[in-house]
């Protein structure tokens, strides 16, 4: 191995891709089991390595030199062999101040909450302290070493105004996991999340929800690995370079979701843009007509609006909302359900292409828009919705092309 990180599940890293674009060295994920890493690191057989969960201290007894940093946050993620001597670092320093100030939050004079008690609690609590934080707790089940427990937090310290995670509770596998309840904290001002995957955690979602600022890891991760790939080739990169990963890998990682009415074009929308971005096209319609074994017109007959709308919400579930790359064009009804919404925003943008009423068309296919006078109740019932749960409104001004290119644009942005 040349450069490349070590941890014990690697499986849905996304460091690899990170590096790929920071520069022109061969990144490479090795996972080990707790027993091979003392053997792994004696051996020195590589230039640089990044370290993840659960090895940033276990590392620690085999370096021969560790960053002051590194050294009062206890926990190292960047290992550089110079000449068969290990130098330790820590880099998620430089990533989580980067992700707080993304999200614009100031900590000082605030009482924060790190949830954890890992190197990387440990790392978001010296962030907060040299930020200027009056109060700085840290949380864990066994309320050992100096922490208190999730009982106490929510019972004696529901003024906290800061929360920051640094557990793996909504972390792919487990999406739905959150180690609090945000409603417990009414002071809230701001969460921090270090999970990336999925884009948006959980406890993200959940103070979203609540008009909170909030924002998953993925900015902090491409931040250390910025930092960390500096350090392997010791070099200083420019300010754009951050921004530049950040945007490649998001968009890598993101998909796009169009809603709006049946009719309003996202099919036709939907396949120029895949083809242009090199998405993959999900058909939500198709996709529940695959599923059932009948079309849409079919199964409403068979099951009703609730039984289809149930099979809509297993199909987002379980086959849309935890992948990554895709454009997905939902059906007219897709974000009525609160679940839904919460499930497509997990890893996704969602694009409302705002055609208006008197140039939607009923079609035979959609039983609940057949007719001008059911898509004009179903346009007065949801415009709201659609205009509510939706990241970016696209106002149909042309035809299908010029929407395409009006959303790539937008996309491209972000």
């Amino acid at each position: 191995m040349e450069y490349g990180c070590i941890g014990e599940h690697l499986k849905h890293s996304f460091s690899a891709e990170i590096h790929r674009e920071l520069g022109s060295y061969r990144y490479e994920l090795q996972e080990l089991a707790p027993e091979e890493v003392g053997a792994f690191l004696t051996a020195g057989d590589f230039r640089g390595i990044n370290v993840t969960i659960p090895y940033k201290e276990t590392v620690i007894p085999y370096l021969s030199y560790i960053d002051e940093q590194a050294k009062a946050i206890g926990a190292v993620n960047t290992i550089v062999n110079r000449n068969g001597r290990l130098y330790g670092y820590n880099t998620d320093f430089y990533g989580m101040n980067a992700l707080i100030a993304r999200l614009g939050l100031s900590l000082a004079g605030k009482k924060i909450a790190v949830l954890g008690t890992g190197g990387t609690s440990r790392t978001a609590c010296a962030v907060a302290e040299s930020l200027g934080s009056s109060t700085v707790l840290r949380v864990s089940r066994s309320a050992r070493n100096g922490a208190i427990d999730y009982e106490t937090l929510s019972r004696e310290h529901a003024d906290v105004q800061v929360l920051i995670n640094t557990t793996p509770c909504g972390m792919y596998p487990h999406p739905h996991a959150t180690a609090v309840n945000i409603a417990d904290f009414p002071n809230l001002e701001g969460v921090v999340d270090a999970v990336y995957n999925p884009l948006r955690p959980q406890l993200v979602l959940d103070a979203r929800a609540r008009g909170i600022p909030a924002e998953g890891g993925l900015f902090m991760l491409v931040a250390q690995a910025v930092r960390a790939s500096e350090i392997f080739l010791d070099v200083t990169y420019p300010n754009e370079v951050l921004r530049r990963v950040y945007q490649a890998v998001l968009r890598q990682k993101e998909n796009m979701v169009l809603i709006g009415m049946p009719g309003c074009g996202k099919s036709t929308v939907g396949a120029l843009l895949a083809e242009r971005l090199g998405l993959t096209l999900c058909e939500m319609d198709a996709m529940i007509a695959e599923e059932a074994g009948k079309s849409i017109p079919e199964l409403f007959a068979e099951v009703g609006e609730q039984g289809f709308r149930d099979l809509e919400s297993r199909v987002i579930s379980e086959k849309l909302a935890l992948r990554n790359g895709l454009l997905i064009s939902t059906g007219g009804g897709a974000i009525l359900r609160d679940e839904n919404v919460n499930e497509l925003k997990r890893n996704g943008r969602l694009y409302f292409v705002d055609r208006p009423l008197e140039e939607l068309l009923p079609t035979e296919d959609r039983p609940l828009a057949s007719s001008r006078e059911a898509i004009r109740r179903r346009y007065e019932e949801r415009y709201g919705r659609y205009c509510a749960v939706a990241d970016c409104r696209i106002e149909v001004n042309g035809d299908a092309a010029d929407v395409a290119e009006d959303i790539e644009r937008e996309w491209k942005q972000v």
